[in-house]
Parts: C-alpha cells; sequence; structure tokens
C-alpha cells in the first residue's frame, strides 16, 4: 500500500486514521484503539512518511514516538483544520481534514515540543493554577471578614499581616467559630503561598541551568519566569522567519479589518498563549515604571509613547519589541545589544 500522508484524529482511547496516496486518493481508513495504532502505522506506512496530527493534549507526546521512529511529524492547530472538515464532525471527516489540511503549501504549522519544554511549561500551568487559587482564598478571607467589620488594605501583605492581628485582638467581636474558621481558611492562604515560594524556586533553578534562559534575562524586563516561558512556549523560534511573526504568533501585533483598500488597525490581535502574552506584558509594564530613571534610547523611546499614549499601551509595545528581541536573540543564539535595540 502507497501512503504517502497520513492524518490522525486523536481521542483518549480510540484514535481516527486516514491515509492518502501521492494523488490525494484516500487508500487506507481506519479506527483503532489506543495501544493498536502505533503498531498499524508501522506496519502500513514506511519511515519518511508525512503523518499529521491536531495540536491538542497529548500530540507532542505522539509526535516525538513518530518521529524517533523516522516519520515527519506535522502538528496542526485546530483552527486551520476545521475548514477542512466536510458536513457533520466526526472522527473519521476530522482525520480527512487534518490530512487535507497538511497538504496545504501555505499551512502554519506547530513545532513539536521537546520534553524539557513540557516540564518547564508544566511547572509555570501549576504556578499559574495556585496563583488564581490564592487569590481566590484571599478574596474569600476578606469577603468572610467583611460581614464583621474588618476590612484590610488591598494588597496580599496587608491582608497576611491583617489576619493574625484580627485573630489576636479579642475586642473585635468575631466569635470563637468564626476565629476557628479563619484561622483553617489562613493555614490554607499559608499552603498556597509556599506552594508557589517552591514553584518560583524550581522555575529559578531552570532557569540558572540553562544557557539560552540565562541570555534571555539580559533583556529588559525579562527574568526567570519570560525567560522560562518563552524557552517552553516558542522553543528556538525557528518557525518563524521574523521576529514580527514571533510577536504576531503572541497576540502582540495589531488586529487587522482591512477592506477595499483600506488598511484599518485596531487593538492588538491576544492570539497565542495567553501566559506568556500577559507575563511579557507584566515585564514591560515594570520597564515602564522605571524609563523615567534613565536616558538610553529604549528609555526614551518607551518614555515617548507613554506621554503621547496610555501608558498600557507603551507596556504592550515595550512588550512587542521585547518579543522581537528575544527571537533574535534565540534564532542568533546570541547576546543582548542595545545598539540594536531600536533598529
Amino acid at each position: 500500500m502507497n501512503i504517502s500522508r497520513i492524518g490522525i484524529d486523536l481521542a483518549k482511547n480510540v484514535f481516527q486514521l486516514h491515509g492518502v496516496d501521492r494523488q490525494g486518493k484516500a487508500v487506507w481508513k481506519r479506527r483503532l484503539k489506543r495501544d493498536q495504532w502505533l503498531k498499524a502505522v508501522l506496519d502500513q506506512a514506511t519511515p519518511g512518511c508525512e503523518i499529521g496530527i491536531e495540536a491538542c493534549a497529548g500530540a507532542h507526546h505522539w509526535a516525538r514516538e513518530l518521529e524517533s521512529r523516522g516519520y515527519t511529524v506535522k502538528l496542526i492547530a485546530p483552527q486551520f483544520v476545521k475548514p477542512y472538515v466536510k458536513s457533520n464532525k466526526n472522527d473519521a471527516n476530522d482525520a480527512e481534514a487534518i490530512a487535507e489540511a497538511m497538504s496545504r503549501p501555505n499551512m502554519r504549522f506547530v513545532t513539536v515540543k521537546s520534553v524539557e519544554q513540557q516540564d518547564i511549561q508544566a511547572t509555570h500551568r501549576v504556578r499559574s493554577e495556585l496563583m488564581s487559587q490564592r487569590t481566590a482564598k484571599a478574596n474569600q478571607i476578606r469577603g468572610l471578614v467583611a460581614e464583621y467589620g474588618l476590612v484590610a488594605a488591598q494588597t496580599m501583605c496587608a491582608l497576611r499581616a491583617a489576619i493574625p492581628c484580627w485573630l489576636e485582638d479579642a475586642e473585635n467581636g468575631l466569635t470563637g467559630h468564626f476565629r476557628s474558621l479563619l484561622h483553617g481558611v489562613w493555614t490554607d492562604l499559608v499552603t498556597l503561598d509556599d506552594r508557589v515560594c517552591e514553584l518560583d524556586r524550581g522555575i529559578q533553578k531552570l532557569a540558572n541551568n540553562n544557557e539560552v534562559t540565562q541570555r534571555l534575562q539580559q533583556l529588559r524586563g525579562v527574568g526567570p519566569l519570560v525567560a522560562t516561558a518563552l524557552v517552553a512556549t516558542v522553543g528556538d523560534a525557528r518557525q518563524y522567519h521574523r521576529g514580527r511573526q514571533m510577536a504576531a504568533a503572541i497576540g502582540l501585533t495589531p488586529r487587522q479589518h482591512s477592506s477595499g483598500g483600506k488598511d484599518r488597525l485596531l487593538g492588538i490581535s491576544k492570539r497565542g498563549d495567553v501566559y506568556l502574552r500577559s507575563m511579557l506584558i507584566h515585564g514591560a509594564r515594570a520597564v515602564v515604571s522605571q524609563a523615567k530613571h534613565r536616558d538610553d534610547r529604549l528609555s526614551r523611546w518607551v518614555i515617548g509613547i507613554a506621554q503621547r499614549r496610555h501608558p498600557n499601551v507603551a507596556a504592550v509595545a515595550l512588550a512587542n519589541k521585547t518579543a522581537r528581541m528575544a527571537w533574535a536573540m534565540l534564532r542568533n543564539e546570541s547576546d543582548y545589544d542595545p545598539d540594536f535595540s531600536m533598529s
């Protein structure tokens, strides 16, 4: 059987395969279980065959497994597969759509992540979830004590300092039962703080042991968190031909709505990785706040934008420029050069 291209629709336990020959004619369709499909591919397709997979849960793992066996794997974002789905959505149509989408000459593909990248990404995801839980726990505490007429300043540090005082103050109107409840949720908050700090130390260790993340930290507004998030998401950035493509993939470039030769640019597109984009913008916001104390070209450029527009616009513009500079450093394996930051 002469199979040149296979589209695979992944699932938890059932995998749909759609193989075509060099003329694009379907020659092989199978619906197999998780422990059967890989052997079936090895039996039917020779090494060098192109295999397309929708970039979803488990896709990077299976892509590495297939690449280790000599196959060429192409991961496709789900939004680029959807236009090729014929009629109703089902596993067979999805697999056929993947095989069709991967054949398009201008199709964009997702780079296969390494195990190290996924380790770093998993660390960031766990930390992000813990941060959300910590914020929710702090808001719960504020809401509960507000019913008893107690308030704390908005910052987390102020809340941490206020809770022991509330528990020790015998004249603030809190009952013994509520004090016990408050002590319990305070313990939860402390536990979440400890877990976040533990992960921060882990991310710092990952950044110190990686030459690429050390180099990225030469950029302003890029610390261990941003540097490791960049490596986990874009790797060596060789999938992007220009820095603007990488910035656009992160969602830091203007959204366009043009027609009839009239160009209209809107706000940033907010495409791609939400977490990485927010980290870059937070780092840029810190740089904008300190730019007034510096007199270099980059600081003057940021201050000029902040004076003409809102400081948040300046932060996003700097995040865009940071992403482009990070692309150059990743692609060329070079250090940060301030003389080229404004080129």
